[in-house]
């Protein structure tokens, strides 16, 4: 198989609701590799797995409330590393989460996360992980058995692991995203973490005292039972992935199961909710 990449550069406007749209929808084509830019994304693909109509699905493309253009290009040999150094920036959630990647400096803050995070989700820039880490910086987490679901990066897996969970499942179902989880455990340090690949049907005679479910809207609702189905009495579950006019559908699914709205983060439009099951 050849190194040879076609990169497609797209400018969005309305920029981060048009950008979330787009990458999930190229997510579910052949496209494996996304970078955000100050007017939209950058996407690459193998040559290999390229055609000429490969965009044709794309529905956001042909939506008229949003205007998208873009260029595209063959490039031999993508150094993803160096694209990331020139993309990714430290992030500080609460000034006490620190997340950057191995080239910054370390800070002093009390948990201080280091992400490699080649193309996963995840890198903490997005609202939802800022939002879910913000949650996870309020909870107790000692000795939780705590299962993150979708877990991108593994940031937030790891940041439970540093604030005393154990034993931790980090599930997703995307292969690039488990071989990077598995990196960036052993990265810092974690010895409770354990990664599958796969989706909810893994959860199956499990039991957890916190779920993290940082998704989207409809895999949640969808997955929602069996969230529910390995939740231990008092446990707790922390969803994100979705927007603020998707809460009454969320809670619903909840509630209707025997959990127990507490708390939620707004951050731009998204929402991360915690739900108890008492």
């Amino acid at each position: 198989m050849s190194n040879i990449y076609i990169g497609y550069h797209f400018t969005i406007s309305p920029l981060e609701l048009g950008s979330e749209i787009l990458i999930a929808e190229l997510g579910e084509t052949a496209f494996e590799s996304f970078i955000e830019t100050e007017t939209g994304i950058s996407a690459y693909i193998q040559k290999d797995f390229w055609n000429e109509n490969i965009l044709e699905d794309i529905q956001i493309l042909s939506n008229a409330e949003f205007q998208i253009s873009y260029t595209f290009e063959e490039i031999e040999q993508v150094n993803w590393n160096e694209e990331w150094e020139k993309n990714f920036e430290a992030i500080d959630v609460d000034g006490k989460c620190h997340v950057r990647a191995p080239f910054h400096e370390k800070t002093n803050a009390e948990f201080d996360i280091v992400i490699e995070p080649k193309m996963s989700f995840g890198t903490g820039h997005h609202e939802t992980t800022h939002m879910m880490i913000q949650h996870l910086l309020e909870t107790d987490l000692t000795g939780k058995k705590t299962l993150d679901m979708g877990c991108g990066t593994a940031i937030l897996a790891i940041l439970a692991e540093m604030k005393g969970a154990k034993p931790i499942d980090a599930i997703d179902i995307d292969n690039w995203c488990y071989l990077n989880s598995i990196e960036n455990a052993e990265r810092n340090n974690c010895e409770h973490i354990s990664v599958y690949e796969g989706d909810a049907a893994l959860l199956a005679g499990k039991k957890y005292d916190v779920i993290i479910a940082n998704i989207n809207r409809n895999i949640l609702l969808n997955d929602m039972q069996q969230y529910v189905d390995c939740l231990n009495e008092n446990g707790i579950l922390f969803l994100s992935g979705f927007y603020t006019e998707d809460i009454p559908a969320i809670s619903e699914s909840c509630t209707s199961k025997g959990l127990t709205y507490e708390k939620q983060f707004e951050r731009n439009n998204w929402v991360a909710l915690k739900f108890v099951r008492k």
